[in-house]
């Protein structure tokens, strides 16, 4: 069996780093993923995916990645659920991100600027090859 997600897209907002009661550090943050069509008025469509990251990595994104921030995340989905405080039950999906790339890059003209990285370029990730199965 295999459970795997593979996702580029920019941050919807800043990540926070948060602590378990054991102290452990995770962070929940959001990625905008572009559809790869487009809707029957010619509009791109986008998915917002929930993120979740655990320990260093949690810590690498919120001091390093920023809204807008364009990542790649690889990981595995899941489906939880809780009861609220009325008794009802909820069920929501994230990923749960075992590696967080950072894809925008330093321009080299100067440290203060940032060169974005287009969706665009990444619209052939889909394409997986038959040794990614093994």
């Amino acid at each position: 069996m295999l459970n795997r997600v593979i996702l580029i897209g920019r941050l919807t907002a800043k990540p926070e780093l948060r602590y378990t009661g054991s102290n452990l550090p995770y962070a929940r943050f959001t990625v905008a993923v572009n559809r790869n069509f487009r809707n029957n008025d010619g509009q791109a469509e986008t998915d917002f995916i929930n993120v979740i990251v655990w320990r260093k990595q949690a810590e690498n994104v919120c001091n390093f990645l920023d809204k807008g921030s364009l990542v790649m995340v690889e990981g595995s989905l899941s489906v939880n659920s809780y009861e609220d405080s009325e008794g009802n039950r909820k069920t929501f999906t994230e990923v749960t991100a075992q590696n967080v790339q950072f894809l925008d890059r330093k321009n080299n003209k100067s440290e203060s600027e940032e060169e974005q990285v287009s969706l665009d370029d990444y619209n052939d990730v889909t394409t997986l090859d038959d040794d990614f199965l093994d």
